[in-house]
């Protein structure tokens, strides 16, 4: 990528309607453009953050199991109604539309009684399961509340995945294996310190739930935890879940925290409702188990901006970052353009992803973008490198000088980080 090649440019001021830290910097930074409150196009920048963040759920998915597919974001009222989810007062999220000839439709705000329609034409027998499907999907919710910048959004990336079980220990078993993976993915994410399994109420899904609630002051929701016993509660089931865990409330940390994931055991229900079974071992019908799980992929984005942003702006960790190198020309000597084009060929060239900036613009506007973006290392070429490269972390005071060659080097085994410990 080269900056002179994108339509974004950053920007100095902060949005005047936006009041979430994590879209100020977005917006400013080129990575979202807001359409309005809850909603939020991402342009070529945010969208590789998005799908690095999409590689690594995909990854931990695909390891235990999940198989990708993609559904339908309009669905039919009839399948929702059969477990009174279609129902205002069940779900005040629903966006309804409908057909020319009247037919009612809603836009998907999660995907349960769908799945379970669809797989009634793969599952008949206890040899079919377990399954589980996940997809990513632009989801429509109709929140009275969006304020929090991509935190909280009316149309937002969510992961969603579905297990399908012919016995309630089938299930627990792979609900814990799902709860190891999202672990897992918020460790790779560079939240996962602060990320905690939350006993919660599951709203409209179900009567409790679990959440995966980061730490994080710009969150919605207060979370009470002990550290040492990794026990973390969210304050609407307190009272209910401190006798189960056995710790009284006066041991707890009260934090605010922001939701990243979310999954539900559903049990039997889902299935009762829908008039849904298997044929079992012993020859007779049983309801399936469900359960679902949920990344918020836009939110997850939105929260590592509030965790790791600093006074200079976006601090991308290196597995999310759009690119791994910021390359900065400065100066139009013949050479230096010279070296540094050569240089970008070089990297990308070995696959190492770079944001070139070769604008005609003084060294400061550049290191200021640089550090804004978030880009993980800043890598200078100028006259007074005299043919070397100067290489500084994001977040690092201190420069170093090496060759180009070095630099290739580095940038293929993927450790400028030891390089500048």
């Amino acid at each position: 990528m080269k900056l002179s090649q994108l339509f974004t440019k950053t920007s100095k001021t902060v949005p005047a309607d936006e009041t979430a830290r994590n879209a100020q910097l977005l917006i400013q930074a080129g990575f979202v453009y807001k359409v309005m409150a809850g909603v939020y196009a991402y342009t070529p920048l945010g969208l590789k953050v998005l799908e690095n963040i999409k590689r690594i759920v995909r990854e931990e998915m695909d390891a235990i199991g999940g198989q990708e597919l993609i559904m339908t974001n309009l669905q039919p009222r009839e399948v929702w109604e059969s477990t009174t989810r279609w129902s205002d007062d069940v779900v005040d999220v629903w966006f309804k539309t409908e057909l020319k000839d009247g037919t009612p439709l809603g836009l998907a705000w999660s995907h349960e009684e769908a799945i379970m329609e669809m797989m009634r034409q793969f599952i008949g027998s206890y040899k079919d399961m377990p399954v589980s499907v996940y997809q990513f999907q632009t989801k429509l919710r109709n929140e009275l509340r969006a304020k929090s910048g991509i935190m909280r959004g009316r149309e937002f990336v969510m992961k969603d995945m579905y297990s399908l079980h012919a016995s309630a220990e089938d299930l627990d078993a792979y609900y814990q294996q799902v709860i190891e993976a999202y672990k897992k993915v918020y460790d790779r994410l560079g939240i996962g310190k602060d990320t905690f399994v939350t006993f919660a109420s599951g709203g409209a899904f179900t009567k409790f739930s679990h959440e995966f609630q980061t730490v994080c002051d710009a969150g919605e929701d207060i979370l009470y935890l002990h550290r040492g016993k990794n026990v973390a509660v969210n304050e609407e089931v307190l009272d209910e879940a401190i006798k189960e865990l056995g710790v009284g409330k006066d041991e707890l940390e009260k934090v605010k925290s922001a939701e990243v994931g979310n999954i539900f055991n559903f049990g039997t229900e889902k299935a009762e409702q829908m008039h849904m079974t298997f044929a079992g071992a012993d020859g007779k019908e049983h309801p399936i188990y469900l359960a679902s799980y949920g990344i918020g992929i836009t939110r997850v984005m939105g929260v590592i901006v509030e965790k790791m942003a600093d006074d200079k702006g976006i601090v991308w960790p290196e597995n999310v970052a759009p690119a791994y190198i910021y390359l900065a020309r400065i100066g139009d000597d013949a050479a230096v353009r010279e070296q540094t084009d050569a240089l970008y060929d070089a990297l990308t060239s070995q696959g190492c992803l770079v944001l070139y900036d070769d604008r005609d613009l003084r060294a400061g506007e550049k290191f200021a973008d640089a550090d804004l973006m978030g880009i993980p290392y800043r890598a200078v070429i100028s006259p007074k490198t005299g043919g070397k490269v100067e290489l500084k972390a994001r977040t690092g005071d201190s420069t170093t000088l090496m060759t180009a060659e070095e630099l290739l080097q580095h940038c293929k085994q993927q450790d400028l980080a030891d390089v500048l410990a």
